[in-house]
């Protein structure tokens, strides 16, 4: 009797240090820092954002190189003109595209992608993969190219720069004063022409093949009340700055984020990794980090789709992306683009 009590004891005892061993283990694998205070969830790799579903109903030709995809889902939010989303390609590549449909039409986006052949693959895999009824993965629309109110909107655009102006002209309709300057290579390169040419001599379209580059000497004449708006290569919206009077607002959409400028070196601490790095004046936090993280995933590199979002511990950021809302930028930093205002920056990483 007493044996069996011994035993039962035994075996209780066991049962105990087997439960707190597996205990222990666990902790260790959710705060490799244990016995230190646990860390929030690390932003590692991937976007906060909900990521939503849908198909490819159809697909045109819309010019030359450009295909335009219609997107259909009912859990797709409602948008604003000028907005963009972020596309999850199949490979894991993310790219921002503008939206071109009408945001009166509920359960689907319409995008416009023109194809680069020495660009960085995501367009290729747009014209060569997404054909009809495939499906795909896209995060919320995010505007940071809105329809301001004024007494008259003129818009510049060049090539595929047209997407995000398309909702905008429908938004203003025909009683608003409104003009477009649309710039490319040819015609046959030029998307949306026919839709464009319901809106008669509103509308001038410049191909360089037939009249040269655009003559941007017509914005000296704008206006208080004015707002210019203008999306297309960094040449463009250079030559649309220098070209409006002082006090007229010029509005710009990029194709690629403008190239950020380097700055003073600086060191990165990963706390989860128990790992400082440098950062070079010329190059990236990402690129640093990669070093000694090489599975750091990242696609874009430039301040677009969040891929490389990581939650900051200590240290103020110079902020470079166009992705973040001012109170993600309390939190979290970019790798690709943002770099420390000071000295030394601790990651959760």
């Amino acid at each position: 009797m007493a044996a069996g009590s011994r035993a039962a004891g035994f075996a209780a005892a066991a049962g105990a240090a087997w439960l707190a061993k597996r205990a222990l283990r666990t902790r260790i694998r959710r705060s490799p820092l244990w016995p230190l205070p646990a860390l929030e969830t690390p932003v590692s790799g991937h976007s906060p954002r909900r990521t939503l579903r849908a198909t490819v109903v159809a697909r045109t030709e819309a010019a030359d190189g450009v295909v335009h995809l219609r997107l259909a889902s009912p859990e797709l939010p409602a948008w604003t003109p000028g907005a963009h989303v972020d596309l999850l390609l199949p490979s894991g590549l993310v790219r921002q595209y503008s939206l071109c449909g009408d945001p009166a039409e509920t359960g689907t986006y319409e995008i416009a992608v023109r194809r680069a052949e020495d660009g960085r693959g995501g367009s290729r895999e747009v014209h060569d993969r997404l054909a009809e009824g495939a499906e795909v993965q896209l995060r919320p629309p995010r505007n940071r190219f809105p329809l301001e109110p004024a007494t008259r909107h003129v818009f510049v655009v060049g090539g595929i720069g047209i997407t995000p102006v398309l909702p905008m002209l429908r938004a203003l309709g025909p009683e608003a004063d409104w003009t477009l300057l649309y710039g490319g290579r040819s015609r046959a390169s030029m998307p949306f022409l026919p839709e464009l040419a319901r809106h008669g001599d509103r509308v001038t379209v410049v191909p360089e093949d037939e009249a040269g580059r655009p003559d941007l000497s017509f914005l000296s004449s704008a206006g208080p009340g004015t707002a210019v708006y203008c999306c297309g290569p960094e040449p463009l919206m250079a030559a649309v700055e220098e070209a409006a009077p002082a006090g007229v607002p010029v509005h710009l959409e990029r194709f690629t984020a403008a190239a950020p400028a380097a700055g003073r070196p600086f060191t990165l601490e990963l706390r989860r990794s128990g790992t400082t790095v440098t950062v070079a004046a010329g190059e990236s936090a990402l690129t640093a980090v990669r070093r000694a993280l090489p599975d750091t995933p990242y696609s874009c590199t430039q301040g677009f789709c969040g891929t490389c979002q990581h939650r900051v511990l200590t240290g103020p950021v110079d902020h470079r992306d166009t992705l973040l809302t001012d109170e993600e930028r309390t939190t979290t930093m970019l790798l690709c683009v943002s770099r420390a205002e000071g000295d030394h920056l601790v990651l959760d990483v």
